[in-house]
């Protein structure tokens, strides 16, 4: 079964797929614009997942980008529930799962992630994972009779969950096997930094900490067996990191390495594009591929793809930046400061309050950090650009 032809053709509604088509209208883009989305939901932010909709604070309508009433206003057709399982680049058509054929001009791939599973955890009551609304639902309803909450993996997702557990009241354990907290985003100075906040938070830290098995009784889990012992547990979230969301495209020519792979333009083949968290491009700035998993990239590489759909021809070279909001503190972090083997603080003090810090590599700025100092990060940002 085949459907009208789009001349723009979005499969990911998300915040990078509706981006692009906003951006295409807003630039005047007058052809059809589709936007094909996996979730049964209108187009809904995540950040605010496993902070403020896991806290309670907010509920699941505030986190709507873009009402379908609003969508439809600009001339944009959502097919929400519907999945992509096959795109055919020599006829220009994208298949769903339920047969439906449809035709593109041009293609953006914005498929975002999919997170990574424990087989040893899969299939057990009491496990979560945290990506999507029905996710968070599904936790907080787990969470709201639970007193003990272990979280597997201590990336931003899992330090995230752990501090809204905390807020929650419950007794909260972190598993992972590094080191040191977030290291590989923050660097081991900063990481360190934040697993002492969680700590003063009443957070169990077990760093070094292989999580093996669950224990369950009655078919729930009870607890996680680790390479330091049992930990007891009513609730168990795995926050192991995610993968891109490129299955359905194997088989279609189109390069997979860990996302899609593009050029500079954001351009994986004649036609076809890829924004957001599903992205891997390569970063003139950087002479590599990269691919990044945050908010704030979704958004700007949407705005470079709608112009190069326009024909502008521009290359997309982001100075990286992604925030985290954990026990009331705010981290943002400019570039790679992970990169650096030298962490200059600018402004304040790191073991009293709010302060900045530039990580240099060989003398040279990588990144930059700001801990609740929004003013100080921004007014540093620039070293990177300048370096």
């Amino acid at each position: 079964m085949m459907s009208a032809r789009s001349d723009v053709l979005i499969v990911g509604a998300s915040a990078a797929g509706l981006a692009t088509a906003e951006s295409l209208r807003r630039r005047g883009f007058t052809g059809t614009v589709r936007l094909v989305g996996e979730e049964p939901h209108p187009p809904y932010d995540r950040p605010p997942l496993s902070k403020q909709v896991l806290l309670g604070t907010w509920d699941a309508g505030r986190t709507v980008l873009r009402p379908p009433a609003d969508l439809a206003c600009q001339g944009i057709e959502v097919l929400p529930g519907r999945r992509a399982v096959a795109v055919d680049t020599g006829r220009r058509e994208v298949t769903l799962a339920d047969g439906t054929r449809l035709g593109y001009g041009d293609l953006v791939l914005a498929t975002g992630l999919t997170p990574r599973r424990l087989p040893a955890f899969e299939g057990v009551a009491g496990v979560h994972t945290l990506r999507t609304l029905d996710d968070v639902r599904r936790l907080r309803a787990a969470l709201a009779a639970a007193r003990r909450l272990a979280v597997i993996g201590a990336g931003v997702l899992g330090c995230e969950i752990a501090a809204t557990g905390r807020a929650l009241g419950l007794e909260v354990t972190v598993i992972d096997p590094a080191p040191v907290p977030m290291a590989d985003r923050l660097g081991a100075g900063t990481g360190l930094r934040l697993a002492a906040l969680h700590r003063e938070h009443g957070v169990r830290l077990l760093t070094g900490t292989k999580a093996e098995a669950p224990v369950t009784a009655g078919g729930r889990v009870t607890a996680v067996v680790t390479s330091q012992g049992p930990v007891p547990a009513d609730a168990v979230v795995i926050a192991v990191g995610s993968l891109p969301a490129t299955d359905w495209l194997r088989g279609s020519g189109l390069p997979l390495d860990d996302g899609i792979v593009c050029d500079a333009r954001c351009r994986a083949a004649d036609h076809v594009y890829a924004a957001g968290d599903v992205a891997r491009w390569w970063h003139p700035g950087q002479g590599r591929t990269v691919r990044l998993e945050n908010r704030s990239n979704a958004a700007e590489q949407a705005l470079a793809v709608a112009d190069n759909i326009l024909g502008a021809d521009r290359a997309y070279t982001p100075v990286p930046y992604f925030w985290t909001d954990q026990h009331g503190v705010r981290v943002q972090i400019f570039g790679d400061p992970a990169a650096g083997d030298h962490l200059r603080v600018t402004e304040g003090d790191p073991d009293s309050g709010p302060f900045t810090a530039v990580a240099e590599a060989g003398g040279r700025p990588v990144g930059v950090i700001g801990w609740n100092s929004p003013r100080g990060a921004r007014r540093a940002r620039h070293l990177l650009t300048d370096a």
